[in-house]
C-alpha cells in the first residue's frame, strides 16, 4: 500500500529521535477551580455518522444534509461547494478553480485509493506576454481585475470528474439545495452583507457585476435581507441537468466568451470546450511518522511536505509552543521554503522537481542552514538544488463520511471576490487568478511561472489528509493567499508536536515569514516580551491581522471532531449526527 510505502521509506530517512520525540517536562496542572479538569481552552464540535467543516454555516447543513441522505464525502464535498457559490460569494464559486484530495476507503473487494483533483485555472490559448503588462512593462492592477485577469474556470469540471468517479447520488440532487438558494434568495449574516457591500467600487465599471451584488437603486443589501441571484439559479439548473458540458459547452460557455470578448479578455468557446482537470497521485510523505497526502503542483503541497520534512530534523515537542526558540525555527524553516518556491510552476513550459523538493534527504541538506543563534538573510541564504532527489480569497472545506471516505478541497476566485466581473446573464463571478504568473519579469527565478499559451496557473493552496492505521487522521487546509504555507505548517506542528487537539490547534496565535529578507509577522495573541529577543537573534518583526481560516476534522473511532477556525465569521463544523 502507498501509505505503508511512504512509513517505511520515512524511518529510513529520520532520525530516531524526531520519530519518537520526547515528553516535555511535566508541568504540574491544577483543575482551574472547575471539577472537571479541561486541559486545553477551546474545544472541537463532536458529531457521529460524519461531518462537514466549512467557512459558511449555511454550506456545511447543505453537505451534512447529503450524508444524512446516505451520500458519501465526495456527495457532500460537491453539495457544499455549489452552496458556497451561493452562499460565499467572494471565495465559494463556479467561476474560479481549486485543488481537491479524496480518499476513498476500501469497499467491496476494491481497495483504498487516494487521488489529487487538480482544477485550478489555465491560460488561455491565445495568452500573449504583454496581455496583462502597462505602459511601464509591470503587470497593471487595472488589467488583472477585468476580463482579461481571468483563466479558464476549472471548477465545474473539477467538481464533475469527482462525481463521475466516486460520486452515489445524482448530480443533480447535489446541486438542488444551491438552486433553490439562489433562486429564493439566502438571508444575509452580517459579515456576508458588509463584504458584498464593499465591492461598489471595485465593481463599479461592470454592470453585470452591479447588478448581482447591488440593489436596482444602487444601494447594498443589508444584514438580515433577502439576496436572491436568478441568473445563478439559471446557470445552475443548466449546469444540473447537462453536468460538464452545461458550462464548457452550449448557451452558457457562448454568454462567458461574449462576456470575455466584450471586456477585452481572451477566452474563447475552444478554451472552455478544451479545459481539462489533472488527476494524478498525491505528492506522499510523513512527519513522525504520520503519512500525509500532500495536493501536487501546481498547488503548494510539496512546500508544506519540505518544511515538515525540515521541522522533523528538531526536537519541537521540547521547545515548547510558542517559545523564542520555536517562533525562531519555524521562521527559519519558512524562509527556506520560499527560497525554494521558485521551483514550483506548471506545464506546459515548466516541471516541478516535486519528488525532489518534498524528499527526506534534501530538507536534511536545507536544514543544515538553520542555526539557533541567528537568522538567515537573502545573503546567507543560498538557492538548494533539489533535483538530485528527484526521481527520473479562497475558501477550504473538509468532509469526512461514516464509511471512511475523505475530502479535503480548497478552492478560490484567487483575490476577494476575483476580477469582479461577472459573465453577463449567467451570474457567475469571475476568477483574476492569471494574475498570479510572473507578467514582466525575467530571468531565473521566474521561469517556472512564466505566461504562455495553455500555463498552468500556480497557488500557494494546499488541501492535505493526515493518516493514521492507513485511514484518515486529520483532513484539513485553509484560505489565505500567501498565509497559506505557514498556516497549514503550524497546524501540523500543533497537533502532532505539541499534542493539541485539533480546535486548540487552529486557535493558537500564527507566525508568518516570506522570504529571506521579509518581516517575521505576529497575530495577536503572542507575548510582546517575545519581540526584542527575536529582534537580537536578527529577526524583522512586525504585527499582523488574522492568518487563515483553517476548517478541519479529526477522525477518533466513530467521533468526528470538527474545527471550524473563528478567524472568519459564520463557519461552522456540523456533523451527520
Amino acid at each position: 500500500m502507498r501509505i505503508a510505502l511512504a512509513l517505511a521509506l520515512a524511518s529510513l530517512a529520520t532520525p530516531a529521535y524526531a520519530q519518537e520525540a520526547p515528553e516535555a517536562p511535566a508541568t504540574q496542572r491544577v483543575s482551574g477551580g472547575d471539577i472537571v479538569a479541561y486541559d486545553q481552552i477551546h474545544k472541537p464540535a463532536i458529531g457521529r455518522g460524519g461531518m462537514v467543516v466549512s467557512q459558511n454555516r449555511i454550506a456545511a447543513d447543505v453537505g451534512a444534509a447529503i450524508l444524512r441522505k446516505g451520500g458519501n464525502a465526495v456527495d457532500a464535498a460537491i453539495a457544499t461547494a455549489f452552496a458556497l457559490a451561493v452562499t460565499l460569494p467572494r471565495a465559494g464559486n463556479v467561476g474560479g478553480g481549486g485543488y481537491m484530495l479524496i480518499h476513498m476507503a476500501a469497499k467491496d473487494g476494491k481497495p483504498a485509493r487516494t487521488i489529487a483533483i487538480d482544477y485550478y485555472g489555465q491560460a488561455s490559448r491565445n495568452t500573449t506576454p504583454d496581455l496583462l503588462l502597462g505602459a511601464n512593462g509591470r503587470m497593471d492592477p487595472a488589467k488583472s481585475y477585468s476580463m482579461k485577469g481571468v483563466a479558464i474556470p476549472g471548477t465545474i469540471a473539477g467538481l464533475w470528474e469527482a462525481h463521475k468517479r466516486f460520486g452515489s447520488l445524482p448530480w443533480g440532487t447535489l446541486i438542488a439545495p444551491a438552486i433553490a438558494m439562489a433562486r429564493d434568495g439566502v438571508i444575509l449574516s452580517d459579515d456576508e452583507a458588509q463584504a458584498n457591500a464593499e465591492q461598489k467600487k471595485a465593481m463599479r465599471d461592470d454592470p453585470a457585476a452591479l447588478a448581482v451584488f447591488f440593489k436596482p437603486d444602487g444601494s447594498a443589501y443589508a444584514p438580515g435581507e433577502r439576496w436572491r441571484q436568478p441568473d445563478l439559479a439559471a446557470t445552475l439548473q443548466v449546469i444540473a441537468a447537462r453536468g460538464r458540458d452545461g458550462f464548457y459547452t452550449g448557451a452558457i460557455a457562448q454568454k462567458i466568451a461574449a462576456g470575455m470578448k466584450a471586456g477585452g479578455g481572451v477566452i474563447d468557446a475552444k478554451d472552455l470546450a478544451d479545459y481539462q482537470p489533472v488527476i494524478s497521485e498525491p505528492i506522499w510523505s510523513s512527519y513522525r511518522g504520520m503519512p500525509i497526502a500532500y495536493m501536487p503542483p501546481t498547488a503548494s503541497g510539496v512546500s508544506v511536505a519540505e518544511a515538515m520534512n525540515i521541522l522533523e530534523r528538531f526536537p519541537v515537542r521540547e521547545q515548547r509552543w510558542g517559545s523564542v526558540a520555536n517562533l525562531h525555527l519555524l521562521a527559519e524553516t519558512l524562509k527556506i521554503v520560499w527560497s525554494d518556491r521558485r521551483l514550483v510552476g506548471g506545464g506546459p513550459d515548466w516541471r516541478t522537481p516535486a519528488k525532489g523538493l518534498a524528499s527526506k534527504e534534501y530538507a536534511a541538506e536545507r536544514a543544515k542552514l538553520i542555526r539557533a543563534d541567528g537568522a538567515l538573510d537573502a545573503r546567507t541564504l543560498p538557492d538548494g538544488n533539489p533535483y538530485p532527489y528527484e526521481s527520473k480569497d479562497t475558501t477550504h472545506f473538509s468532509v469526512v463520511d461514516a464509511a471512511g471516505n475523505a475530502v479535503s478541497n480548497t478552492y478560490t476566485l484567487s483575490a476577494s471576490y476575483g476580477a469582479h466581473v461577472v459573465a453577463p446573464g449567467t451570474g457567475i463571478l469571475l476568477n483574476n487568478s492569471l494574475g498570479n504568473l510572473a507578467w514582466g519579469r525575467r530571468g531565473e527565478e521566474w521561469k517556472a511561472t512564466q505566461p504562455v499559451p495553455g500555463k498552468r496557473v500556480g497557488s500557494t493552496i494546499t488541501p492535505m489528509i493526515v493518516f493514521k492505521d492507513d485511514k484518515p487522521w486529520l483532513v484539513t487546509g485553509t484560505p489565505g493567499g500567501g498565509y497559506i504555507i505557514a498556516t497549514m505548517v503550524q497546524m501540523l506542528s500543533n497537533v502532532i508536536d505539541h499534542r493539541l487537539n485539533v480546535a486548540e490547534a487552529a486557535e493558537r496565535p500564527r507566525i508568518n515569514q516570506s522570504g529571506g529578507d521579509g518581516p517575521l509577522e505576529l497575530e495577536e495573541g503572542f507575548s510582546p516580551d517575545i519581540i526584542p529577543l527575536l529582534e537580537a537573534k536578527g529577526h524583522k518583526v512586525r504585527a499582523s491581522n488574522t492568518m487563515g481560516s483553517v476548517q478541519s476534522i479529526m477522525v477518533e473511532g466513530d467521533r468526528f471532531l470538527g474545527s471550524a477556525d473563528t478567524r472568519r465569521p459564520d463557519a461552522a463544523a456540523v456533523g451527520a449526527k
